[in-house]
C-alpha cells in the first residue's frame, strides 16, 4: 500500500497548521513552561498522534494502523534520550529557561524535515538492496548493545568535544553572552551567533544521530513511507511539551533503556528473519511485543522508584548525573 500524493498533501497541511497553532497560540509568550502546562500540552499532542492511528485504520486497514502504532511507540520511547541529551545541552549553555521552548520548537521542525530525508533514503535503498536488511538490522543490534553498555549515562555526553560545535565555534563569531531570544545579532559591524544558536544547531545535530537508531527501527516495521513519516512526525511533535515533563520524572525511568534494547533487538531479529526467508511479521505482531516490552519497562520502573525518593538510573549517580532541570547547570566557556 503506498499513499497518494493527496494523503501526503492532507498529511503535510495538518502538521503545518498543529505547528503553527503551537508557535502562534499555545507558546506565544516568552515564559517558563510550568508542569501542568507541559503535562496538558503533552496529552494533546499523545490524542493527536493516538486519533491520527483511528485515521490510518479507517483508511487503510488494520495491519496499517498496527504498523503506525508500532511505530509510534518507538519512536516515543527512543524520545527519552533526546530529553537527556536536551537537558544536558541547556545546562552546557546555560540557557534560561524561558528561551528553551524556542530551540526546542525549531529544533523539532528541522527534526521533522531531516527524518524525511532519511526516511525517504532509507526506503529507497531498502527496495534497492536487498541485502541492507542485513546493514539495518546491524545498526539496531548495535543499538541495542549501546543501550546496555550505557545505562543510565545519558547525561554524560561532551559538548566540549563535538567536532560539529568545534568546527561551528571555528567559523562563526560568537557573542559574549545571551542578547533575549535572538539567535543572531550584530555586534561592531558584523553579524554574530548567540549562544541560543549554538544550543539549537546542538540540538539539530543530536537529532541527526538519533535518526540513525529510530529510522531504521521503523523501517523495520514497515517501509511504507508515508506511515513511517507520520509516526515520526507525530512522535517529535509533542517532545517539545514532553521535554519539560519528563524533566520531571526522566528520573522514574530506570528500566527503559532494557526495554528499548530489547524493543530494537526485536525489530532487528524481524529484519533478519524477513532477509532470510522473504516471509514478513505481521504488523499486529510486531505492535502486540513492542507494546509488551516497553510498557513491562515503564511499569517496573515506575513501580521500583514508587515513594517519596525516586532514584536515578543506574549508573547515573557514580558518573554524577542529575536529573535533567531546564534552567541550571555549569556556566558555558564563554561566560566561565
Amino acid at each position: 500500500m503506498d499513499a497518494s500524493p493527496a494523503a501526503w498533501i492532507a498529511l503535510a497541511a495538518f502538521l503545518a497548521a498543529v505547528l503553527l497553532i503551537d508557535l502562534l497560540v499555545v507558546h506565544r509568550e516568552t515564559h517558563v513552561i510550568r508542569f501542568r502546562q507541559a503535562m496538558a500540552v503533552s496529552g494533546v499532542y499523545l490524542a493527536i498522534g493516538l486519533g491520527f492511528g483511528a485515521v490510518v485504520w479507517l483508511t487503510y486497514g488494520n495491519e496499517a494502523a498496527a504498523a503506525y502504532y508500532a511505530g509510534f511507540i518507538v519512536e516515543k520511547s527512543l524520545s527519552i534520550d533526546n530529553v537527556f541529551v536536551w537537558a544536558v545541552i541547556f545546562r552546557y549553555f546555560d540557557t534560561p529557561a524561558e528561551y528553551q521552548r524556542r530551540v526546542l520548537f525549531w529544533g523539532v521542525f528541522g527534526a521533522l524535515v531531516m527524518r524525511a530525508l532519511f526516511i525517504l533514503a532509507g526506503a529507497a535503498l531498502l527496495e534497492r538492496f536487498d541485502w541492507m536488511v542485513f546493514v539495518f538490522g546491524t545498526v539496531l543490534c548495535a543499538s541495542a548493545v549501546q543501550l546496555i553498555r550505557h545505562r543510565g549515562s545519558h547525561g554524560t555526553v561532551d559538548l566540549d568535544r563535538n567536532p560539529f560545535l568545534r568546527l561551528v565555534r571555528r567559523v562563526v563569531p560568537v557573542s559574549g553572552g545571551y542578547r533575549g531570544a535572538r539567535l543572531v545579532v550584530r555586534e561592531g559591524g558584523r553579524r554574530v551567533a548567540t549562544p541560543l544558536l549554538l544550543a539549537l544547531l546542538a540540538v539539530e545535530f543530536s537529532d541527526v544521530i538519533f535518526a540513525v537508531d529510530s529510522v531504521p527501527a521503523i523501517l523495520a516495521i514497515t517501509t511504507n513511507t508515508w506511515i513511517v513519516f507520520a509516526a515520526n512526525a507525530f512522535a517529535l511533535m509533542g517532545l517539545r511539551a514532553l521535554y519539560f515533563v519528563l524533566a520531571e520524572l526522566v528520573r522514574r525511568f530506570v528500566h527503559l533503556d532494557i526495554g528499548l534494547a530489547l524493543a530494537l533487538a526485536w525489530v532487528a531479529g524481524k529484519m533478519y528473519y524477513q532477509g532470510l526467508t522473504d516471509e514478513k511479521i505481521p504488523a499486529s505482531v510486531s505492535l502486540a511485543v513492542i507494546a509488551v516490552i516497553i510498557g513491562s519497562s515503564v511499569a517496573l520502573s515506575w513501580w521500583r522508584t514508587r515513594g517519596p525518593a525516586a532514584v536515578l538510573p543506574p549508573g547515573a549517580a557514580a558518573a554524577g548525573v542529575e536529573p535533567p532541570q531546564p534552567s541550571f547547570g555549569p556556566k558555558p566557556p564563554h561566560q566561565r
